[in-house]
């Protein structure tokens, strides 16, 4: 049977909610059950990237299975939780009824960063690893979302490194740590033993000393629900397949650029192109009364490209976007639909050719467990733990002055 390749048009909806936007293709209005008859899904986490490329991948739309809700689709298509809901704001992400479209945020603008090495956005909570390659080679980019630190714990900005590789991690809670979890009546022992209940997963990846209170490290989880989210105490979170994935590829002294870049621009297509992620709570820039900030994310590569095109931006679209963010980049320059229509491809709801993902999973989480763990992450901690912080940053400099890591055990936050 003939595979029908639907593009499915959003003119004018920049609430990019999936139920509440005319879907102009015939084939978006078939049952779910039709599901050979559309295209199949792309890939999302590994990309070839031709000379000057900025965007990658594409949008894509699926329609719930039943028992299927929105975390499910984001593991699926390794996008994070709050993205996904973002992007579909109208959509309950517990009780969607069978058939609901559902758009998945899988086009991204790279961070302005060198591509070397792993660079993260803590406004866009995602990774990429950009793997070294020979002169003459294309360069390859791979892609995962990410957890960060929660209000109150944020995640370093800045450069470091990749010192370590530690398979299957005992978890050192520092002091400020075991202090909030003795406050909130769930006390942590010393030592997290490594298993299925660690904090850490499987994999973790120390960082080179960032001048943060503890030390971070990029690892895995126990609760993948959280990925995507503010869940952290500083570190980095991924899915555990997608952590395995990179501890295999990265090698120590990989250079690591954590950046917070809420808006992005990159060209495609022939026109400029905004991804507006939102600035975080706790990013105190005023990036809606300067425009000078947003400037400044305007490359002399775009600005080249714009002059090429004879194009303008339209500042009015941008300023939208920054009012109230989309997640996926949408034009704002050219002719016709300036930032007020999506492309997106409705595909088969199944897992992606190519994903570091089996689709099995050993960690189920219920509705009653993945609320109170946001509950618990979506807290701010503010004030409460100035005092646990300087404990912590005593222990550091007495961790690292004392020379050698504990082996097989990660000390640090979670």
């Amino acid at each position: 049977m003939k595979r029908a390749h639907s593009c499915v048009g959003f003119a004018a909806c920049l609430s990019l909610a999936a139920v509440g936007c005319a879907i102009t293709s015939a084939r978006a209005a078939a049952p779910a059950t039709a599901q050979v008859k559309l295209a199949a899904p792309v890939q999302t986490e590994r990309f070839v990237l031709k000379p000057g490329q900025d965007v990658i991948g594409r949008v894509q739309i699926v329609r719930l299975k039943p028992h299927q809700v929105l975390s499910d689709v984001a593991r699926l298509f390794d996008v994070g939780y709050d993205a996904i809901k973002h992007a579909n704001p109208k959509v309950n992400p517990w009780l969607a009824s069978v058939g609901t479209p559902v758009i998945v945020p899988t086009q991204f603008i790279l961070p302005d960063a060198p591509h070397v090495g792993i660079v993260v956005d803590i406004a866009a909570m995602r990774l990429f690893y950009f793997p070294p390659h020979k002169p003459g080679q294309p360069q390859i980019v791979i892609t995962h979302p990410v957890g960060i630190g929660r209000l109150g714990w944020p995640t370093y900005t800045g450069v470091t490194r990749i010192v370590g590789h530690i398979a299957h991690p005992a978890w050192i809670p520092p002091r400020s740590i075991l202090a909030e979890h003795a406050r909130e009546g769930v006390p942590l022992p010393r030592v997290v033993p490594a298993g299925p209940n660690n904090p850490l997963g499987n994999w973790a990846m120390p960082l080179a000393a960032t001048g943060y209170h503890t030390d971070v490290l990029i690892h895995g989880t126990d609760k993948p629900a959280g990925v995507g989210r503010r869940v952290s105490h500083g570190c980095i979170h991924l899915y555990p397949e997608d952590i395995k994935q990179l501890f295999r590829e990265v090698p120590n002294g990989t250079p690591v650029r954590i950046v917070n870049q809420p808006y992005l621009f990159g060209w495609k297509d022939g026109r400029l192109y905004m991804q507006a992620y939102g600035a975080l709570k706790d990013d105190k820039r005023p990036w809606k009364t300067n425009a000078t900030l947003l400037d400044h994310m305007l490359t002399r590569t775009l600005i080249h490209h714009l002059a090429r095109a004879d194009q303008r931006i339209d500042w009015q679209r941008v300023r939208a976007l920054v009012a109230s963010p989309k997640i996926v980049p949408l034009a704002v320059s050219g002719t016709g639909l300036v930032g007020e229509g999506l492309v997106a491809t409705l595909v088969q709801n199944r897992l992606p050719k190519g994903s570091a993902w089996n689709g099995q999973t050993h960690l189920p989480l219920t509705r009653t467990e993945f609320h109170k763990i946001m509950a618990r992450y979506d807290a701010s901690l503010k004030g409460k733990h100035a005092a646990d912080l300087k404990s912590d940053r005593a222990d550091l400099r007495a961790h690292r002055a004392g020379g050698a890591q504990v082996s097989g055990a990660a000390r640090g936050a979670d």
